[in-house]
């Protein structure tokens, strides 16, 4: 058995609880949305007979304060911010060695943004479904979607906001993402709490943001080789999330990979997920 070590690391403005497991090269998993370190959990053992695995809670979510959280829900949530968390978390846990990355859905975006400014630290980074609206054809109609759920979110609350989401990223089958913690695998509903707290974070300062970043192009070319964006094979038809993927993959002359489930794949059907993902790492 891998037992779960708990640590907590001081960064500027925030204090990060970030979980590890198992032995060998940190594989470091940055989990999306409303999700902190739980949204692994049912990867991590599979993961951990091959890595050290190491999750985390991004600041201001679950159990990583704000230093001084009174001027927080006033204030967007900066990408570059994140991903300088992300590697002081790499700074300490892997300080004389590169390591493999896995970020999902908006942990996707503070992945790519880690490999365009850090990427003597990575060996390989996977984006699975970076909801990066502005690099498709027409990001308007995408763009506009995530500005009504913001919207939506201050005006009628978090219910009413991931409501018009599901009912926004429906493909023309009507299937929905799943976004909602009542939803959630019975392997991580002790996440579901902690989830439903973080969501006004998400709602009102991560997602529309995060999803009109730009990346920096000019910088990720030169290391697009350690670069695998992924999305799922049962998003197809959402194209707010699995459109940028492939565009990724397109612009930076990538390999695109696929993976099994949708947009929560990772927590849907961790089994598979994690031996999709170890394949793409070797």
């Amino acid at each position: 058995m891998n037992a779960t070590r708990t640590g907590t690391l001081k960064v500027p403005g925030a204090t990060l609880h970030y979980e590890t497991a198992g032995k060998g090269p940190v594989l470091l998993l940055i989990s999306g949305g409303a999700g902190d370190a739980g949204m692994y959990a049912g990867m991590t053992p599979r993961l951990a007979a091959h890595h050290t695995v190491v999750t985390y809670d991004p600041r201001g979510l679950s159990r990583s304060p704000l230093d001084d959280p009174s001027d927080a829900p006033h204030a967007d949530e900066q990408v570059r911010v994140w991903s300088d968390d992300a590697h002081r978390l790499l700074e300490l846990l892997a300080p004389d060695a590169e390591a493999a990355v896995l970020g999902c859905s908006s942990g996707a975006v503070v992945a790519l943004d880690l490999l365009a400014r850090r990427p003597q630290r990575l060996r390989r980074v996977v984006t699975h479904e970076p909801p990066l609206v502005e690099l498709l054809d027409d990001p308007a109609p995408h763009r506009a979607l995530f500005a009504e759920v913001r919207e939506t979110f201050h005006r009628a609350g978090a219910e009413a906001a991931m409501a018009r989401l599901g009912e926004g990223l429906s493909d023309e089958t009507g299937r929905q993402a799943p976004e909602r913690p009542t939803e959630l695998p019975p392997g991580i509903r002790e996440m579901a709490g902690r989830m439903h707290a973080n969501l006004p974070v998400f709602l009102g300062r991560v997602l529309v943001p995060f999803s009109s970043t730009v990346p920096d192009l000019a910088a990720l070319r030169p290391v697009a080789d350690r670069l695998t964006p992924a999305a799922g094979q049962d998003s197809r038809g959402q194209t707010a999330l699995h459109g940028p993927a492939v565009r990724l993959a397109e612009l930076l002359g990538s390999t695109f990979a696929e993976f099994p489930g949708g947009h929560l794949g990772a927590v849907e059907d961790p089994e598979e997920f994690a031996g999709r993902l170890l394949t793409v790492l070797s």
